[in-house]
C-alpha cells in the first residue's frame, strides 16, 4: 500500500533532539546524509530519494538544480543562521520556505567574540606560548590591557549583534552601533550609541567586531580604506562570515602595523589553504568556523531546525524563521 510519508534528507551532524522529533511522527520519513556531501553527489542523492518534500542542511549549496531533483521541495532548513550557500531567490520563485535555527546559536556567537576581544587584549595566545617555551623572563614585554572604559563598534545589530552589546556592557565597556536597518531609538535603549557613518565610528572603537549577514552589499565591508580610519591599537574580530573583510587588505593593515591585530573565525576560502598569509602572524588568532558551534548550540539548532521543518510541512511555518517572508503571503 502507498504511504503520503514525507520524506526529508537531515544532514548527519542534526542533535539526537532534532532527529528525536522526527522519530515522533509516523508521518515523516527522515534519511540522514553527510556533512561534507558534494554539490554533484547531493543532487544524485536527491533524485534517488525524490521526492523529497524537505532538508535540513549545513554547509551544503542548494539552489535551483537541487530543487528541480527533489521533485517536490517544501521548505530549505539550515542548521545555523548564515544562508549565504542557499540561492533564495530561486527558492522564492518556487515558494519554498528558506528557514533558519533563529536565536539558537547566537548566545554562543556573542560568548565567541568576547571571548577573541578578552583573548587579544590578555595576549592570552603570547603569554601562553611564553611559558612553554621558557620564555617568563621576556612577560613584561607583552602587558596585556583591560576591557573596561573601552570603546566596541559593533557592526549589526540583529540577534547576535544584540547579545554581544549586553555582554560588552557588563565589562563596563562603550559601544557603538552600526547597522543601517535599525533605529537610533532601538539601539540607544538597549544602552549602545548608535552610529550612522560607519567609517567615522571606525576611527573611535579599540575594538570592531562583525556581525552583518554576507551579501553583495557586506562583501568587502572592511576594506583597505576602512582599516585606514582604524587605530593603530584597535583590533578587528569577524565572527560572521568570510569575505566581509578582505582579506588581502586586512593582511596589508597587520603587517604594516595600520591596526594592532585581528581574530578571524571565518575566512574567504574555508578551510583556508595552508599559504594563507594571515595564519602566519602572531598578531592573529584563529578558530575553524566554530563561533556557534557549542554543546549547547547543537543541541538547540537540532531541535528548532526540526521544529521548523515540522512547521512547514503542517503548513504554517513559524514567521519569525523565515528568511524569504515574501513566500507566507
Amino acid at each position: 500500500m502507498a504511504t503520503n510519508k514525507k520524506k526529508l534528507l537531515i544532514v548527519e551532524t542534526m542533535a539526537p533532539g532534532g532527529w528525536a522529533l522526527f522519530k515522533e511522527r509516523s508521518d515523516i520519513e527522515a534519511i540522514e546524509f553527510p556533512n561534507t556531501i558534494s554539490a554533484p553527489d547531493f543532487n544524485a542523492m536527491l533524485r534517488q530519494h525524490a521526492p523529497v518534500n524537505g532538508v535540513a542542511l549545513g554547509g551544503t549549496r542548494f539552489g535551483p538544480n537541487e530543487i528541480e531533483s527533489s521533485g517536490e521541495m517544501m521548505v530549505v532548513a539550515r542548521i545555523g543562521v548564515g544562508y549565504d550557500a542557499v540561492d533564495v531567490p530561486a527558492l522564492s520563485a518556487k515558494n519554498i520556505p528558506l528557514m533558519t535555527a533563529g536565536t539558537a546559536n547566537s548566545p554562543s556567537v556573542a560568548e565567541a567574540a568576547l571571548f577573541m576581544m578578552m583573548a587579544l587584549a590578555k595576549r592570552a595566545a603570547e603569554l601562553d606560548t611564553m611559558v612553554k617555551s621558557n620564555q617568563w623572563n621576556k612577560r613584561l614585554g607583552a602587558i596585556p590591557f583591560d576591557l573596561l572604559g573601552r570603546t566596541a563598534l559593533v557592526v549589526g545589530f540583529g540577534r547576535i549583534g544584540t547579545r554581544l552589546v549586553k555582554r560588552l556592557l557588563a565589562m563596563e565597556m562603550n559601544v557603538l552601533v552600526y547597522d543601517p536597518f535599525k533605529t537610533n531609538e532601538e539601539i540607544q535603549a538597549a544602552g549602545a550609541e548608535c552610529v550612522t557613518d560607519l567609517n567615522a565610528a571606525l576611527s573611535r572603537a579599540d575594538f570592531v567586531s562583525l556581525h552583518c549577514p554576507k551579501s553583495p552589499a557586506t562583501v568587502g565591508l572592511i576594506g583597505t580604506k576602512q582599516l585606514k580610519q582604524m587605530k593603530r591599537t584597535a583590533y578587528l574580530i569577524n565572527t560572521a562570515r568570510g569575505g566581509i573583510v578582505d582579506e588581502k587588505a586586512l593582511y596589508t593593515a597587520l603587517t604594516e602595523g595600520m591596526i594592532a591585530g585581528a581574530g578571524l573565525d571565518v575566512f574567504e576560502q574555508e578551510p583556508p589553504s595552508a599559504d594563507n598569509p594571515l595564519l602566519t602572524l602572531a598578531n592573529v588568532i584563529t578558530a575553524p568556523h566554530v563561533a556557534g558551534v557549542t554543546r549547547e548550540a547543537l543541541d538547540r539548532m537540532g531541535l528548532q531546525t526540526a521544529r521548523n521543518i515540522i512547521s512547514a510541512l503542517d503548513g504554517a511555518p513559524i514567521r519569525e524563521n523565515v528568511i524569504n517572508q515574501d513566500v507566507l503571503s
